[in-house]
Order: C-alpha cells, then sequence, then structure tokens
C-alpha cells in the first residue's frame, strides 16, 4: 500500500475504493459466497472486474479464499478479522447514503437497506 503520508482516510480507500469491493464485503457480511453466488449478486461487475476485485481484497487480507480440493474445484469466500473490522465503515455509508437520497427525495431502495450485516466467525 502506498499511501501519502501515511493518511488513514487514504489507507482506508485503497483498501475499499474499489467500484465493487464494499458490496463485495457486504454481502459477504452474511457468510460464506462462492463466486457464482457474488456474480448474481452483483449483477454490474463482470466476471473480470468481480475477480480483480476478490484478488486485491484477498491481498490486502480483508477476504479469505477457500479452495477445496474436489471436482469441479470449489472455492468459498469469506470475511477475515479485518474484513468484519470494516462493517461499522460499511453501516455508516449506507446510513448516510440513506440520508442522501432522501434529501433528494429519493427513498433508498437495494439489498443494504434490508439488514445490517450480522459479523460471523468462520
Amino acid at each position: 500500500m502506498d499511501t501519502d503520508k501515511n493518511c488513514p482516510v487514504e489507507a482506508t480507500l485503497d483498501l475499499i475504493g474499489g467500484k465493487y469491493k464494499a458490496l463485495i464485503l457486504w454481502h459477504l457480511s452474511g457468510g460464506k459466497l462462492r463466486f457464482t453466488q457474488l456474480r448474481k449478486a452483483i449483477k454490474s461487475a463482470t466476471p473480470k472486474m468481480l475477480t480483480q476485485q476478490l484478488r486485491e481484497l484477498e491481498q490486502n487480507h480483508l477476504i479469505h479464499r477457500e479452495v477445496y480440493p474436489v471436482i469441479p474445484p470449489k472455492v468459498e469466500y469469506s470475511l477475515t478479522e479485518m474484513g468484519r473490522s470494516l462493517l461499522p465503515i460499511l453501516v455508516a455509508m449506507r446510513d448516510w447514503g440513506a440520508g442522501y437520497l432522501r434529501s433528494k427525495n429519493t427513498e433508498p431502495n437495494c439489498f443494504m437497506m434490508r439488514a445490517d450485516p450480522i459479523p460471523k466467525s468462520n
């Protein structure tokens, strides 16, 4: 991670600033998911972009990738302890965004409004 003068905000954005990273983390807050499940949940992400974002999250120790030795290969993704520590930030982002949308007379309506993430241990 290359941050300017060790700026905490820049460091956080370096970790979760990708187009789909926050959404991936939010979806994984409910437990382990396979690639195809994430792909269905984040329809706007191409498989290539989703793979890239997952790799970056894994390299930054925010998610864990578990490969099972079966044919066909089975891969599951889950949050690490560090990844779970970001959930309050994601909740705050959701709440701020909901307030912003309401200020524009738009009712928020997305999967993130259904429930707060419940951190689970793996």
